[in-house]
């Protein structure tokens, strides 16, 4: 993180300069990946998506180990995460696929209410594992957004059952 939002991230004292619980948390179900950081993990998908960034995975793939990891330490307060799209729009300059993408700041999202979507309940029920409405408030923020992404039209879905089974166990 550039010293000018890094500040003492040891510090306890200081908000805003060490992440939430789960701003860096790496889930059981992403462990095939996350060890060589050869995919984005989704907490820092999460940041991405609150920051208004398209960070693609060659992108990604060019940043060095370090830098990698630093992005998924990133805090993920507001200041922060503006930090975030900063840095990257600046390091990004130059990659072989070009500055990032500015996307619009995700608000108002599924993962971020109390209400269970349809396409979540539709790919557990695809796994014989419902959701309660109960069950789905009573995950983080950062669960509900990963069930919403795993279970959107489109996309393989071979990590919901296990992210299901992690988060409802």
């Amino acid at each position: 993180m550039p010293a000018s939002a890094q500040g003492d991230a040891a510090d306890p004292g200081r908000p805003g300069l060490a992440p939430g619980p789960e701003a860096s948390r790496c889930f059981d179900f992403e462990v095939d990946f996350v060890a060589g950081w050869r995919c984005i993990p989704l907490c820092l998908r999460r940041k991405l998506d609150l920051a208004g960034i398209k960070l693609k995975l060659g992108h990604w793939i060019e940043l060095s180990r370090s830098e990698r990891q630093e992005l998924v330490d990133w805090p993920d307060d507001a200041a922060a995460l503006n930090a975030m799209a900063l840095h990257l729009r600046e390091r990004s300059t130059g990659m072989a696929n070009g500055r990032v993408k500015d996307l619009p700041v995700a608000t108002g999202e599924p993962w971020s209410g109390g209400v269970l979507p349809d396409a979540v309940q539709q790919g557990a029920v695809a796994c014989g594992q419902p959701i309660s409405p109960a069950q789905w408030t009573a995950l983080s923020e950062l669960e509900r957004f990963a069930l919403c992404k795993l279970a959107r039209p489109g996309h393989d879905h071979h990590n919901l059952p296990r992210a299901l089974a992690e988060f409802l166990d």
